[in-house]
């Protein structure tokens, strides 16, 4: 799969080198706040869990894995787009739901970086035979990415609860079906 630009943005791929960008984007609490209640990620952590995570899901033949997002004019890291079958890591993935997920730095929220990079990188996935929706879960209480999900056409599922180490927090699944004229 190749995603190269958009007017503002280019992507590639992260690998285990691109560790230190995922710690940086880590470092910020407003970033974390409604994935790990505002705790910063350790070295340790992006190294010991999260880059055997991306390793086990990225699959650049079907564009699955972070995608760095980068400003074009100044070669800025700002975030990734997240890419994988939903429920990857469950006894029953589904090959045929892609889940997109997204995390940017606090500097470029609100300038409609994560939609822009949302759509191109949906664009793209959306033409493998077996893809049937995509879809995206949030805290309830992460409007900003609820309003980016809504803007990529997606729509409102189910309510469920979230629940991690951190405790159990309200959360929404949304989702879009496939079609060869949307997104």
């Amino acid at each position: 799969m190749n995603v190269d630009v958009t007017p503002r943005l280019n992507f590639k791929l992260m690998t285990p080198n691109d560790w230190p960008l995922l710690w940086e984007l880590d470092q910020d609490p407003a970033v974390m706040k409604y994935l790990t209640r505002g705790k910063a990620s350790t070295q340790r952590d992006i190294k010991e869990n999260a880059l055997p995570r991306l390793q086990a899901f990225t699959n650049d033949e079907k564009g699955w894995g972070l995608w760095q997002v980068n400003i074009t004019s100044s070669n800025t890291f700002i975030g990734w787009v997240l890419v994988r079958p939903m429920d990857f890591f469950t006894d029953n993935p589904n090959y045929n739901d892609i889940e997109i997920g997204w995390r940017f730095k606090q500097s470029s929220w609100g300038k409609g970086y994560a939609t822009e990079a949302a759509i191109a990188i949906c664009d793209e996935i959306k033409g493998h035979a077996n893809i049937k929706t995509l879809s995206a879960t949030a805290l309830l209480e992460n409007t900003a990415s609820i309003n980016i999900m809504k803007k990529i056409g997606m729509v409102f599922i189910k309510h469920y609860t979230h629940s991690d180490e951190y405790g159990d927090l309200a959360a929404v699944l949304y989702r879009k079906k496939i079609t060869t004229n949307n997104l």
